[in-house]
């Protein structure tokens, strides 16, 4: 049957960034299929209402609190999640954050903010899966959450100053390929998703401001919602997609390929 490609019956998925926007919608999807999720976030009011809004039982759901800018309070996190409810089968490195300013004026300290939690995290957090998770498991599916911002640059009709966001995720595309390549003997898949204009509470205030010059550039004339991304991210951490490691997936309409 189709569906048990699908089925994520008895996996353990962390999604990072889980308590809104993008992440919540793969905590979601991946609940529907049947996995236990943990979602990781910094708010701990945002978790709660997060969870609230999954359809899960209650052993199949759970968040920890943590702000992933502190790199050397990863192994902890993880740990603690092993502890909590057993081996993580999935890490969804979703989380990000963002800082506007002319890449001729940026303060080093928000620079180093950005990388921090955008590439830096992403690569601890598959680390310490990996090594006591996933190799001792015998695979494993990791999905990190880049960006068209990864792959070109910003017009610079829209004002979009955010050079270390850019570079963060073209790193992230990049440590996607080489952890594919290295981890692909122990049954690890390594993959990402960039997508292009989603409309989230995040960026809807932006999307209004700049979505009349945005748009026309979007061959499917629409920007994404909250179920556009669900699919790809189901099929890079499911057993459809056991054959697809080192892949990067654009999920813009069409954007990039216009451009």
């Amino acid at each position: 049957m189709i569906e048990e490609l699908f089925d994520l019956t008895g996996r353990t998925a962390m999604i990072t960034g889980g308590s809104r926007g993008l992440g919540l919608d793969i905590a979601r999807a991946a609940a529907e299929l049947g996995a236990r999720v943990i979602l990781v976030a910094r708010s701990q009011d945002g978790l709660s209402h997060a969870l609230a809004t999954i359809d899960a039982s209650p052993e199949r759901k759970s968040a920890i609190t943590a702000d992933l800018g502190d790199l050397d309070s990863i192994p902890d996190l993880v740990q603690r999640a092993v502890q909590s409810v057993g081996p993580i089968d999935i890490l969804v490195n979703n989380a990000g954050i963002n800082w506007v300013s002319p890449a001729e004026s940026f303060p080093t300290e928000q620079w180093l903010k950005v990388i921090n939690v955008n590439l830096n995290a992403p690569f601890l957090l598959a680390r310490e899966i990996a090594r006591t998770c996933m190799i001792p498991g015998g695979g494993g599916r990791i999905l990190n959450v880049a960006s068209v911002g990864g792959l070109i640059g910003n017009a610079p009709q829209l004002g979009m100053t955010i050079a270390p966001y850019n570079a963060s995720k073209g790193g992230l595309i990049s440590l996607t390929r080489a952890l594919a390549s290295e981890w692909g003997r122990h049954g690890i898949n390594v993959n990402a998703l960039c997508p292009g204009f989603f409309v989230t509470d995040l960026n809807r205030g932006f999307l209004d401001a700049v979505g009349g010059a945005v748009l026309p550039t979007v061959p499917l004339g629409r920007f994404g919602g909250d179920r556009d991304l669900v699919g790809p991210a189901m099929l890079l951490i499911s057993a459809a997609g056991r054959h697809i490691t080192g892949e990067t997936i654009v999920v813009d309409g069409g954007m990039t390929s216009a451009s």
